[in-house]
């Protein structure tokens, strides 16, 4: 057991609870991508199986066991063809925007039961130790990693949301200019993931961040309460 705490960056006792976040979150996110690109006229993502809550459908193996070894990982992206809708650039930028905003909503779901159930005084009027030691630690890690999921997709580098994004609302010229250098913007992003310095300024307040919205919306449910 040793062996396998050192493998996995989260304590044993904590990885089902991760494995379950990731499943939604990941879940979620790339089926709005899915569901909203069918919506808007590309079938491509359904064709593909890609329209559907089935978590089997979205995940990439390799990708979350990256993600519990190593810390980054990714589930498999919903491939959307562009041409097939009437407005390009507005449908696109809301297919890519829809995979973040659906992160932040799980997120708001989760510390809201949350500072309910501990405003409420329902949690404290559990009896069983291993429900409470569960809820306590299944939402919160829900909670900080979607709001954390949401702004790292954000981030305008590719493969992430937020580099489609910024190509679909900038100047076509500035988007076509923005492709001739996307290989070397995924070095970058790479770099950023598997260098400590880096990720010190650039990931880690990403989380801290997380966590401090978690706190602040999770106290404002509380204090409706008092």
């Amino acid at each position: 057991m040793d062996f396998l705490d050192r493998i996995f960056r989260l304590p044993l006792d904590q990885l089902p609870f991760f494995l379950v976040t990731i499943l939604i979150a990941f879940t979620i996110h790339e089926f709005s991508h899915a569901y909203f690109a069918n919506k808007f006229g590309d079938p491509t993502a359904k064709l593909l199986g890609r329209v559907t809550l089935n978590p089997v459908a979205h995940f990439d193996l390799l990708g979350v066991l990256l993600l519990v070894i190593a810390g980054f990982g990714w589930a498999r992206p919903v491939p959307v063809n562009r041409a097939n809708f009437d407005k390009p650039r507005l449908m696109g930028t809301i297919v890519s925007v829809v995979g973040p905003l659906s992160n932040l909503l799980l997120a708001i779901i989760g510390a809201v039961i949350y500072g309910i159930l501990f405003g409420s005084g329902v949690l404290g009027n559990i009896e069983n130790e291993r429900v409470v030691t569960a809820v306590m630690t299944f939402l919160p890690m829900f909670s900080v990693t979607n709001f954390f999921l949401f702004m790292f997709n954000l981030i305008p580098l590719p493969p992430l949301d937020g580099y489609r994004i910024l190509e679909d609302v900038l100047p076509p010229s500035i988007s076509r200019k923005l492709q001739g250098v996307e290989q070397w913007s995924i070095i970058v992003f790479l770099l950023i993931l598997i260098i400590p310095p880096l990720q010190a300024v650039t990931i880690q307040p990403l989380y801290l961040f997380a966590n401090d919205m978690y706190r602040d919306l999770v106290g404002l449910v509380i204090e409706l309460y008092l």
